[in-house]
């Protein structure tokens, strides 16, 4: 699929044209939009439905951010994060501030986005731009089945400058923010 400003040229001829943040959010109060869905690089996808190892991997991390960031910070699931032309949900987000200050907004960038892949490491691999765009500081793709975490930090336009890949087994401390540690080997037991 051919990708440009104006629009997208599937193979059989037919033309998508890319949606807008505002377009997005628009057609979805109206119930145009499928429950279920994020835009990414203005195209509506369906997101996958989760494994029984995404269902486990998620509220274990959950409660490894919730217990370890201070009050400066919140942890968000499967909320939205708006981009330029995005608005991904992560798995989990830690973002500096309170729950009053996205009443209205949803943030524009996060400390550390957590996406747990199972099923869908080059689905979520794909959000990897979208990221860096919002200037997320850190991203965690947790790879359930490899029993590794892929590291990216230090957003560059619209890549990181930095990509590492931890475990099986040994620690992975948060840069972005402190006092986030997960031990590999107790998270993928």
């Amino acid at each position: 699929m051919t990708v440009s400003a104006k629009s997208n040229t599937t193979e059989q001829g037919a033309q998508l044209w890319p949606l807008s943040v505002q377009a997005y959010r628009a057609l979805g109060e109206l119930g145009l939009i499928p429950e279920n869905t994020e835009l990414l690089y203005g195209q509506v996808f369906q997101k996958m439905a989760k494994s029984p190892l995404h269902s486990y991997l998620l509220p274990v991390l959950q409660e490894v951010l919730q217990t370890s960031v201070s009050v400066d910070y919140l942890v968000r699931t499967e909320q939205p994060i708006s981009c330029r032309d995005s608005e991904p949900e992560p798995d989990l987000a830690v973002v500096r501030g309170g729950k009053e200050d996205f009443r209205t907004e949803h943030p524009r960038t996060a400390e550390l986005v957590i996406e747990v892949c199972v099923t869908t490491h080059e689905y979520d691999r794909s959000k990897v731009r979208a990221y860096a765009q919002a200037a997320v500081k850190e991203l965690w793709l947790v790879l359930g089945p490899e029993k590794q975490i892929e590291v990216y930090r230090r957003p560059v336009g619209d890549q990181f400058a930095e990509r590492i890949i931890h475990g099986p087994g040994g620690d992975l401390s948060s840069a972005a923010v402190s006092g986030i540690s997960v031990e590999l080997d107790r998270l993928f037991c």
